[in-house]
Order: structure tokens, then C-alpha cells, then sequence
């Protein structure tokens, strides 16, 4: 992401280091925050446990100022701003906000999808989700209406409306190729596709002035059932964009395209290689351009797990995500019993299973991961449950531990879309944060007991049992 999006000024001096509950940390602050007068606007979190998206700084108390982290203060310690409102957390865990850097908003409700649904009440609606279930900034990558823009400033100006909205405006696919218009519902379809380098340097450079965050490229033949964006028109738009100091993020599935994109400068692989199994080559490849690689894990997954009718499937953190239209179409036994008997569904788990093994892979390779999950572009693709299904698959199936899931879901989510604001509870970054009722570090599935959500210095949601997607059908 620009710079500009993601700059927040450095506040922070560090002051020293203190021992609490077993952890080091460090208490930290502005120059004259000791000796501050009244807290007018300070809001103190106090006492609770927090990963601040690098480590476990264990209790503190958070000093937060006009949306600000101020100061990280040991628990109990004296010296915080008198008349400040204060907040105790004590046997709370507090993490960042999650960062998802691959999402769509406005494209679907209910058990339907398209780019009718691409207004500003929906948008909203569909960020609010995602700022109930903890994340707080959402880029979307693509498929976004003609209004992106003002949508996006508009949002981003109240953290009432929902989570903080980055995005790639329309994108840059192919003629009769990916993203499939008619499949996606793309009616008055916002995707360019040139068919020329120069046609796609242009396509670039209008998005660019439009005020897009980033680019996002569509490299898939769609299983061979449809052409491929070709390298002349995709090393054109790489080099466009990065004029404009744009990320280029790129759709793929299969290993074939994925070399070439990364020796043609592509910033971000955007979803995970699924056809087989990565090579050496590229691994070093990308290691050494410091690629990015988002696997969206439970894009293929959700293709057919709800229709198994897993146990959490009736749990009040999936249940309540779900339009009313949703859930009846997941209940019916026919409409279970199609899906499951699908031919693709083998398919799904297989390229899952690769999926899996490829970011096990990259990740113990040190390759730069992000976090996505494409939630929101279909029906089945939840916003805010997702993320927290795709953290469990981290741990569960691709080797990470719940710390390092933790810090690819928020400073490395964030660092790889080059904000410098968030992602991180350190003073000067943003009071973009989640309080949860159990530890994730013993069990990553603790990101889901969300008792309250702050954005901004604000707490804007929570807890978590009381969100209902009714707004969303």
C-alpha cells in the first residue's frame, strides 16, 4: 500500500524494561508522557495480556491518545495521565486488529452475489462484519464499483462504519477470461481487460488516477477453460504500476504462471499455488525478491466443508455470521447432498491439501506470508469467520505455531501491504485492537472469544455472541 495510507507520526521512546507475569517487556513512551498533566481524551487499558503482533509483552496497561497507542506502561505502574478514562482488563488477552489483505466487500447478500450489490450501505455492512469478528483494515482485491473511492474515504472516516477499507478499485483481468463476469455476477463488469501492453499500461494509469491503493492482476486460465492474461500484457501492467508506486497483487492457481510473475516484479502472489507442489527454484526466487504470498486457504475449503455439516457448523461464532438465507440453504439436506456429490468437490480438497503443503513450504523457507482469505466474494466465503477458520488451518495443517499465525494475521499482514500504522500495539501505531476472553497463544482458536473490538481508539464492536448478519441479507 502507498505510504501515505499507512504513515502515522513516531511517537514512541523506549524507557526500559520491566519483568511481569513471566514476560519481558518493554514500558515505553513519549518524552513527557511521565509528566503529563490531566488525561483529557486518554483512555487507559489496563492490567490485560498483551501479543502486541510480534511477541507476548505479557500485562500492561495501554495508554491511547486521538486513536493513538501513547505508551505502553507496566502493569500497576503510577505515573499514567490523571483524569483519563480507564478501562480494567485484567484476565483479558489483547491482540491487534487482524489485517486481511485479501478480501472482496459489496459483492454479495444473502445466498446471492454480483456488482449490484456494490453500494455504500452494503459495503458498510459487509466491513462491519469483518470489524465484529476482530479485523480491522480489509483490502479488497478487485471486482470493487466505479464508487470505490468515495466508498472507501467515506468508511475510512468513521470506524463506526466498519473495518478500515484499502482496495485495488476494479483490478485488471482478460477478455472473456478471469474473472469470469458472468460467474461473478459482473453485470456492469469494473474490471479492465486490455488487450495489449499499452492497453494495459492505460488501464493501470486510470486506476492509478482514480485513486486505487494498489493493482490487482488476474493470471488464471480458469482450469484451461478460458485464457490467460499473457506475459507482454502482465509485465506492462507490473511496470505501470510500479511508476505509480502501486503494489501489484496477482491472482493464480497454478505453479506454471507463477516464475515468470515474480521475475517480472510482481509484489504479492495472492492466493496460494494449488495445482503441485512449489519448486526450489521459485521458493529462492521469491525469497530473494521478497515476494509476498497469500494462500487463502479456506477459499477451497469453503467450496464444500458446510455442506459436511461440520459440529461448529452450529456454533453461535459461525452461526451468527450467516444471512437467515444462508443458513436455511446450508440446512437443506439437497442442497448438501448436490454439493458433496459434485465431481469439483475432490477437486477442492485436493488443491487444499496442496495449498496447505505449499505454505508449510514457503514458510520454512522464510518467504513473506500475508493473511487473506478472499471473504466476501461468495456467498460461502465468510467475512469474519474465515479469517479465524483460516488461522486454525495455519496451525492445525501448515506447521505454524499459534504465535507466528498471530503475526502473519497483523504486523506481517500489515507490513506486506507496507502499512507502517498498524498491525502492532507499539506507541505511535494505531489502538486497533481486540480483547479476548481466553489465550490465543495456548490455543489459536481463542481469537474467536471476542469480547470487545476498538478501532481508532474507539471500541466499536463486541462482544462477538451479540453481532447478528441480518443486515447483510
Amino acid at each position: 500500500m502507498r505510504s501515505r495510507l499507512g504513515t502515522a507520526a513516531a511517537l514512541a521512546a523506549s524507557v526500559c524494561l520491566v519483568a511481569c507475569g513471566g514476560a519481558q517487556q518493554h514500558d515505553t513512551a513519549t518524552p513527557d508522557t511521565a509528566t503529563a498533566p490531566a488525561g483529557h481524551g486518554v483512555t487507559i487499558i489496563e492490567n490485560a495480556r498483551v501479543f502486541d503482533g510480534t511477541r507476548d509483552l505479557g500485562e500492561v496497561s495501554l495508554v491511547i491518545r486521538d486513536g493513538l497507542i501513547e505508551r505502553i506502561a507496566e502493569a500497576g505502574a503510577t505515573d499514567l495521565p490523571d483524569g483519563a478514562k480507564r478501562v480494567d482488563h485484567a484476565g483479558r488477552f489483547i491482540i491487534p486488529g487482524l489485517v486481511n489483505d485479501h478480501a472482496h466487500v459489496g459483492n454479495t447478500k444473502g445466498t446471492e452475489h454480483g456488482d449490484r450489490f456494490y453500494t455504500q450501505a452494503q459495503v458498510s455492512a459487509d466491513l462491519r462484519q469483518f470489524q465484529a469478528y476482530g479485523i480491522t483494515t480489509v483490502a479488497s482485491l478487485g471486482m470493487n464499483g466505479s464508487a470505490f473511492g468515495e466508498i472507501r474515504n467515506a468508511i475510512n472516516a468513521d470506524p463506526m462504519l466498519g473495518a478500515q477499507l484499502y482496495g485495488a478499485g476494479g483490478g485488471v483481468g482478460t477478455p472473456d477470461g478471469a474473472p469470469p463476469a458472468a460467474n461473478m455476477g459482473l453485470t456492469d463488469d469494473p474490471v479492465a481487460r486490455p488487450t495489449d501492453a499499452d492497453g494495459a499500461r492505460a488501464a493501470v494509469r486510470a486506476q492509478a488516477e482514480a485513486g486505487v491503493d494498489m493493482i490487482k492482476l488476474w493470471v488464471d486460465d480458469l482450469g484451461g477453460k478460458a485464457p490467460q492474461m499473457q506475459p507482454e500484457i502482465y509485465k506492462a501492467a507490473i511496470e505501470e504500476a510500479h511508476r505509480h508506486n502501486l503494489l501489484v497483487a496477482a491472482h493464480i492457481h497454478d505453479l506454471a504462471p507463477a516464475a515468470d510473475l515474480v521475475a517480472s516484479g510482481v509484489d504479492i502472489i495472492a492466493h496460494g499455488i494449488r495445482d503441485r507442489a512449489i519448486e526450489a527454484p521459485l521458493v529462492e526466487a521469491m525469497k530473494a525478491a521478497g515476494t509476498g504470498y497469500i494462500a487463502t486457504l479456506q477459499i477451497d475449503e469453503a467450496n464444500y466443508i458446510y455442506a459436511e455439516q461440520p459440529a461448529w457448523l452450529d456454533t453461535p461464532f459461525l452461526r451468527n455470521a450467516l444471512p437467515a438465507s444462508v443458513r436455511a440453504q446450508w440446512s437443506d439436506a439437497g442442497w448438501r447432498e448436490t454439493r458433496l456429490a459434485d465431481p469439483a468437490t475432490q477437486k477442492h480438497r485436493d488443491a487444499l491439501a496442496v495449498n496447505l503443503a505449499n505454505l508449510s513450504t514457503l514458510h520454512a523457507a522464510g518467504v513473506r506470508i500475508g493473511f487473506g482469505t478472499d471473504a466476501g466474494a461468495l456467498p460461502h466465503r465468510v467475512p469474519g469467520f474465515a479469517e479465524h477458520r483460516e488461522l486454525e488451518l495455519m496451525v492445525d495443517q501448515a506447521g505454524f505455531s499459534a504465535a507466528q499465525a498471530l503475526v502473519t494475521a497483523t504486523s506481517a499482514a500489515a507490513q506486506l501491504l507496507r502499512f507502517d500504522d498498524r498491525g502492532v500495539l507499539q506507541p505511535g501505531k494505531r489502538a486497533d485492537f481486540v480483547v479476548l476472553s481466553a489465550n490465543p497463544l495456548d490455543d489459536i482458536r481463542n481469537t474467536r472469544s471476542i469480547e470487545a473490538v476498538w478501532q481508532a481508539g474507539r471500541q466499536v464492536a463486541g462482544p462477538v455472541v451479540d453481532y447478528s448478519a441480518q443486515a447483510r441479507d
